[in-house]
């Protein structure tokens, strides 16, 4: 099936310019003015729209077992309701309990994630260290296309490693050429503040925010980025909610550390006064970590964004409904932590960003695709519009309007953190893997058409090393035979 995109401006993260798109076979075949249609072929009129490339959300749990349930959007539903948005590649987590091998649970991840409709990866958390953790890092990323390794900073008593765990990991990684990812908060704080809480009788969700204050979040941050330095290996933190924590990477990057921070929809536009909304639950449905800030939080992400200091977008999708919220009703540490909005992270980013002008067009396209391609090493087949790349792409509306909705969205949740909110910028069309897969409203989404994305590791620090002394070798040099670098 081929489909001519004709008529539109595209939009990289590097340039705009007047261009038809055409697609065929799953990749992109042509990118030029007064494109031919082959016979046969869906033409899309983009006209007075953008052509850009699909979105990719870093960061989602689509039926994720936490907290005593299960995420309420499996990979069909939420990889559905993320095409209906403009996105089509997901980056999710797989999650070993402690002492459970790490490949043993990323085939169990991989058979949940066959129903997908868009394309998705993996993540993979360390959640306990032992010689079997090293080597199952080697295996996953030689022969499974895994090149990130995740690490709870929180969540004690649970997920969460100390600083040892982190020591070893952070190494292990730079070795294989990985990018270590970090939840940034300091569990051990958490916890007392927890216990302090309910022991005064606070057991709403109110004390959830005052349990994780910004503070134990950009400690954690700090941390994790002096741990990094030490080893010289890169970090990517993940949800960075806080000026705290914005303020750790940015000192950071100025001292020359591959330091990355990931932005949340929701952080961006929602602040903690939802914490204090009278009915339960409406406040426990906001319940997430890190949890919603005071506003002037907002000002430094954004800041952040629009500087480069803070470069991806997410959404943290973990939808859980009101039954399933209402477990932590007399105790809010109980409440299951998460939040829904791969539907409407892109939207929510273009009315309040590209609108208000924090954010041009280029680099709303940055941070909600490219960025992330670059980072975890899948550009230029994703987040790119190019001769050879996916054919993922969004044909973008920004006159179009809508307004959010629990009772009109896609996603398999109850509840939407951001209802009621009229947003200006929708997705016209999404194409996936070269088929229409929403269009004007209409949602074709199949279950299975998703592909796994292998992500390859960077150059180690041994092969970077190799390749340098390879370069330097005088003219005339006997090359030595060339070794292959065993995860």
């Amino acid at each position: 099936m081929s489909i001519l995109i004709r008529g539109g401006t595209v939009v990289t993260g590097e340039q705009e310019l007047r261009a038809d798109v055409l697609c065929d076979g799953g990749t992109i075949k042509a990118v030029g003015p007064g494109l031919d249609a082959p016979a046969g072929t869906t033409v899309i009129d983009a006209g007075g729209m953008f052509v850009m490339p699909g979105g990719i959300d870093p960061h989602t749990h689509m039926e994720l077992p936490f907290m005593g349930t299960v995420a309420s959007d499996d990979f069909f539903t939420g990889t559905a309701a993320g095409l209906a948005g403009g996105t089509t590649t997901i980056i999710d987590f797989v999650i070993p309990g402690p002492n459970e091998s790490l490949v043993a649970a990323y085939k169990t991840w991989r058979e949940r994630a066959q129903k997908a409709a868009g394309d998705y990866s993996f993540h993979v958390a360390v959640t306990w260290w032992s010689d079997q953790v090293s080597d199952e890092m080697g295996v996953l990323t030689r022969d499974h296309g895994v090149n990130s390794f995740k690490h709870f900073m929180a969540y004690k008593n649970a997920i969460m490693v100390d600083d040892g765990v982190l020591l070893h990991s952070f190494a292990r990684a730079q070795e294989l050429g990985a990018i270590p990812t970090v939840h940034a908060e300091n569990g051990e704080a958490v916890f007392h503040l927890q216990r302090q809480l309910l022991a005064q009788g606070i057991t709403g969700p109110e004390g959830h925010p005052l349990s994780r204050p910004p503070e134990v979040e950009g400690e954690a941050a700090t941390r994790a980025i002096a741990i990094a330095n030490l080893l010289g290996a890169p970090v990517y933190i993940v949800h960075v909610s806080t000026e705290q924590a914005t303020a750790a990477i940015t000192r950071a990057r100025a001292a020359g550390v591959r330091a990355y921070g990931e932005v949340l929809a929701q952080h961006l536009v929602i602040d903690e006064s939802v914490y204090r909304n009278p009915d339960w639950a409406t406040a426990a449905a906001h319940v997430m970590s890190p949890p919603f800030r005071p506003k002037h939080h907002q000002d430094a992400l954004w800041a952040g964004l629009a500087a480069g200091q803070l470069q991806t977008t997410a959404t943290d999708h973990c939808a859980f409904c009101a039954p399933q919220k209402a477990a932590g009703k007399d105790n809010f540490t109980m409440i299951p932590n998460g939040t829904a909005g791969i539907e409407d992270r892109m939207s929510v980013l273009w009315h309040h960003g590209v609108r208000t002008g924090k954010l041009t067009r280029s680099e709303f396209v940055r941070v909600t695709s490219t960025n992330t391609a670059q980072i975890f090493n899948i550009f230029p087949r994703k987040g790119a519009v190019a001769v050879g790349a996916d054919a993922d792409l969004v044909v973008w509306d920004p006159a179009g309007t809508r307004t959010i909705s629990a009772k009109t969205h896609h996603q398999n949740v109850d509840f939407n953190v951001f209802e009621g909110m009229e947003v200006t910028g929708v997705a016209r069309h999404t194409i996936s893997g070269g088929k229409l897969v929403w269009t004007d409203g209409d949602l074709r989404a199949v279950r299975g058409a998703g592909k796994y994305v292998e992500r390859p590791c960077f150059p180690s620090v041994s092969q970077a090393q190799a390749i340098r002394n390879e370069r330097n070798r005088p003219t005339g040099v006997a090359r030595m035979p060339a070794t292959a670098v065993t995860p």
